[in-house]
């Protein structure tokens, strides 16, 4: 859990500063606010329960009973060029370098929480494609409920049923990793990932989906 003290005496000073430059007592407590939030949530569950430790999450997804979904890694811009194509990656938004090293890192953090092979699915846009084949730890086949539907926004309740339904059919005896965007993992589970970060998804039986906690990567 990410320390709060520390901000708490930060944002103390910073008004204290801002004071004597002239700013408004509004603008810093907009300021406060903002970043007392960015501490905050991350932290926090969808129920509002603090997220278990990394350790754990990693336990958990090797457990057989749970499942991650993994947004893309870092991919400068938002949305796609309008002569997008699927299939054409010079059409499409991609990984950058630093995008490319991010998802081969998280490869490594697999690796060393003890998951070597995994069942990895895609989404067909390439920028999941190629965060999902750096991973290095299993075959990738793409799955296109995992598509975006950024532009095609009308399709989120019935793409993301399908995908519940698909995923309540998975057999999670291997762990199971699902490489797709944030507006998909956003439909499925309220959390809103950054590029990179892994959100460690509890499967009932009763097919029922319940957040464990997410894991950031660099």
């Amino acid at each position: 859990m990410r320390k709060v003290g520390p901000l708490i005496q930060y944002l103390a000073v910073s008004k204290i500063q801002g004071f004597r430059k002239g700013y408004s007592f509004q603008s810093l407590k907009l300021v406060a606010i903002a970043l007392l939030l960015a501490v905050i949530c991350p932290i926090l569950s969808p129920s509002g329960v603090f997220s278990e430790s990394e350790a754990a999450l990693w336990k958990a997804l090797r457990s057989g009973k749970h499942f991650a979904l993994l947004r893309h890694a870092i991919a400068p811009g938002m949305g796609d060029p309008p002569w997008f194509e699927l299939g054409k990656c010079t059409t499409q938004r991609n990984l950058s370098y630093e995008g490319q090293s991010q998802a081969e890192k998280i490869g490594e953090r697999f690796r060393a929480n003890r998951i070597s092979q995994a069942r990895v699915f895609s989404s067909q846009w390439c920028r999941c494609l190629e965060t999902a084949k750096l991973l290095g730890i299993g075959p990738v086949q793409e799955l296109p409920a995992l598509d975006s539907f950024y532009r095609a926004y009308k399709r989120r309740d019935s793409q993301t049923q399908i995908l519940k339904e698909w995923i309540a059919g998975q057999d999670l005896d291997q762990p199971l990793v699902l490489v797709t965007h944030q507006v998909n993992i956003s439909a499925l589970t309220n959390i809103y990932p950054a590029s990179g970060e892994l959100v460690i998804v509890h499967r009932s039986e009763s097919g029922e989906f319940s957040v464990l906690g997410t894991i950031e990567t660099d």
